[in-house]
């Protein structure tokens, strides 16, 4: 127990460390900079020998910045406060919760996507991409707005699951900035009555 009680204190602070070169980089990510460990390592006042015996490489700090996910509570009690069955309201409320909080943190927003994108690369050459797949939690959601579809079937279901991911999150947003040329408030608005017209096609009965 005494042996326990000593390497506490040692993998705490090796726990806060981390910590403090993570938060240093999404501080950094917030102004703007794309950080690389030294970066980090300045900004959380830690040697550099000891940023890197954490994060080796850029691309691993990214991927521990991705990991993090400020908006996961916040888009959760967002949609458990929804009281009603009818998939558009749980969609709408879904997209105010989660699509305007990704513009506010739209710099971590699109080092997250970096990092998934490094991600899905370093995949490729090792296994051809196989191990690179995980189940968003955009998707959850997704599926937890359309529960009360209970008409869907099956194929219906998914095709409707999948086209609503193209509405949510940083990437139709960039999209629509960096490629149409749309502003925060366009953008927006334009994500919304794409998602309506998508859900509203997907409920229709098929012959």
């Amino acid at each position: 127990m005494a042996q326990s009680d000593e390497r506490d204190p040692r993998a705490n602070q090796k726990s806060r460390t981390r910590q403090a070169i993570v938060d240093a980089a999404l501080a950094l990510i917030e102004e703007g900079v794309l950080p690389s460990v030294e970066e980090a390592a300045e900004r959380a006042q830690v040697s550099r020998a000891t940023a890197y015996r954490y994060f080796p490489t850029q691309q691993e700090l990214h991927q521990a910045v991705a990991a993090v996910n400020p908006t996961m509570e916040e888009v959760n009690a967002a949609l458990a406060a929804v009281d009603s069955d009818d998939p558009a309201v749980r969609l709408a409320a879904l997209l105010d919760a989660y699509n305007p909080r990704t513009l506010a943190a739209e710099p971590w927003a699109r080092a997250t996507l970096r990092a998934v994108l490094d991600a899905w690369l370093k995949a490729r050459e090792s296994d051809g991409g196989k191990s690179f797949y995980r189940v968003p939690l955009r998707l959850r959601w997704i599926e937890d707005v359309l529960a009360p579809a209970t008409d869907l079937d099956e194929a219906s279901r998914r095709r409707l699951t999948a086209a609503l991911t193209l509405v949510i999150g940083i990437e139709p947003i960039m999209v629509l900035k960096d490629v149409v040329g749309l502003d925060d408030e366009e953008a927006l608005d334009v994500l919304s009555w794409a998602a309506d017209a998508l859900l509203r096609a997907g409920l229709e009965p098929t012959d």
